[in-house]
């Protein structure tokens, strides 16, 4: 097996510092109002810079929330034994607390439904991780309860933050607890 070559440095800190102007960028205005050059001279580095690490605005926005799939994927794994059918974890809670400050940037990347490049990574990652955790607890219907799980997720977190269910943040993370708990005892 081999390994990944390690990540230069000074890329790393070049996307970072990026990711943060895009961050920063997105609290003052849409994603579709900001620009390349604004961008640019807000993180400190010239457009072409920019182009040998991202594509566009879109890839480094969803770069730049990248760590909100982690952080939800964590989320929804952050129990062990036998869940709590009722209540979600309180990591999931927290999650969902999270998401305000930068939930404009989080809805122009998850389209209602869970679609968008936000909600396609959001389903690759947690279908991932909870087929792998399926396979491993021997389940027959790994696959089917794994997609069926990163759908209902990525569903319920992109229509919450369109405002299509009315919820605050530990109401949303129990209920969609509550759903993925049936997912998983279906079968």
């Amino acid at each position: 097996m081999t390994r990944p070559a390690p990540e230069d440095p000074r890329a790393a800190r070049t996307r970072a510092r990026l990711r943060e102007a895009l961050l920063a960028e997105c609290a003052e205005r849409p994603l579709e109002e900001v620009g390349v050059a604004a961008l640019v001279r807000r993180a400190g580095v010239g457009r072409a810079t920019f182009y040998v690490h991202y594509e566009g605005l879109e890839a480094l926005a969803v770069d730049a929330c990248a760590d909100v799939v982690r952080d939800a994927v964590e989320a929804l794994h952050a129990w062990r034994g036998r869940p709590d059918p009722v209540h979600a974890p309180p990591a999931l809670a927290e999650f969902f607390a999270s998401l305000t400050p930068h939930s404009a940037l989080y809805r122009s990347l998850l389209t209602p439904g869970g679609g968008g490049p936000l909600g396609r990574v959001l389903h690759r990652d947690l279908r991932a991780y909870s087929l792998r955790e399926r396979e491993l607890a021997g389940a027959a219907d790994a696959p089917l309860v794994a997609s069926a799980v990163a759908a209902t997720f990525a569903g319920v977190l992109a229509d919450w933050l369109h405002g299509l269910l009315d919820a605050g943040a530990a109401d949303i993370a129990d209920q969609v607890w509550q759903l993925l708990v049936a997912l998983h005892a279906s079968r």
